[in-house]
């Protein structure tokens, strides 16, 4: 199909009266880099919905340039979603943190392309400030109000805690798991209270909605325009152990030539100030970096052991 609209734009442009006709054809034809007819990308959300919409919307025209083809962006209900939308072919490209990337990857075949980025977490400071190391980790944190009684991880039990779908790493996983090492089940010794969203974590224990929230590191910065003494009201009961960064995935069924064209267009886009805009409103990325699955071996591993948990 290709090869037949540039010769027939080539022979069109040679015959003077059809010149006007056939340009809009040809470009768009020699600007289409993959056999895809266009790229359906899905974020998972980290925060409201609707905000992240707002914000990754702008990576349509970024990654339509680079591609030739049209691209849509849109937003998934939960991290199981995207998953199964991926598996059934309807989304192409997922935004997939580590625990659900593991579950496309086992279930439906998605490969991994990208791995994010981001500049490390000044812990020691506790006002959610970066480092200036870029990092291909996060940690998860276990997050309670300053003032609040609960002074150690056993402090929980019986403790309304506020966490995340049950696939999400930091919002879910790894604390329950690190935790558990600790000597405490909140699986069966908490009240745990699924949030949308690590902002809403937040904001649920600086209104006292809940006593504690897992969150990833630092997601008070999510709520501090909003909540300009959320530093000072709350403070971290515990870090867990590290967590491999997000991924950019591609479902099973892209060519190896496309999903090479897409990883080069990705790396080009987040290396723009607009691309850079789109990954630090929405996952606060500093950049991406080439990945591949073994990277992820420490989530299954964290996978089995949340399974035993009950």
């Amino acid at each position: 199909m290709f090869k037949r609209l540039v010769a027939g734009a080539t022979v069109a442009m040679l015959a003077t009266t059809a010149v006007s006709a056939v340009p809009a054809l040809s470009v768009d034809a020699a600007s289409k880099k993959v056999d895809l007819k266009e790229l359906n990308v899905q974020f998972v959300p980290s925060s409201q919905a609707d905000t992240i919409q707002a914000k990754a919307k702008p990576l349509e025209k970024l990654l339509k340039k680079e591609l030739g083809i049209p691209v849509h962006v849109t937003i998934s209900t939960d991290y199981n979603t995207v998953v199964e939308a991926m598996g059934s072919g309807k989304v192409d490209m997922g935004f997939l943190p580590p625990d659900p990337y593991v579950q496309a990857h086992k279930q439906y075949g998605a490969k991994v392309i990208l791995q994010s980025q981001r500049y490390g977490i000044n812990d020691k400071k506790n006002d959610g400030s970066d480092t200036d190391k870029l990092v291909d980790y996060y940690r998860a944190l276990v997050v309670v109000k300053k003032d609040s009684g609960i002074k150690n991880v056993k402090d929980l039990k019986g403790k309304k805690i506020a966490v995340q779908n049950p696939t999400s790493d930091a919002g879910y996983i790894f604390p329950v798991v690190d935790l558990k090492k600790k000597g405490m089940n909140v699986v069966k010794n908490s009240d745990l209270v699924t949030v949308k969203g690590h902002d809403q974590g937040v904001i649920s224990v600086v209104n006292g909605d809940t006593d504690a929230a897992f969150v990833f590191d630092d997601a008070r910065n999510l709520v501090k325009e909003d909540n300009p003494d959320v530093f000072k009201d709350t403070r971290v009961l515990k870090y867990t152990t590290k967590i491999p960064n997000d991924t950019i995935t591609l479902r099973k069924g892209v060519s190896k030539a496309d999903s090479k064209t897409i990883q080069k267009a990705m790396i080009k886009v987040s290396k723009t100030d607009k691309g850079k805009k789109v990954m630090k409103d929405v996952y606060s990325w500093a950049g991406v970096t080439k990945s591949k699955d073994s990277n992820f071996d420490t989530v299954r591993k964290y996978q089995n052991k949340v399974e035993d948990i009950k």
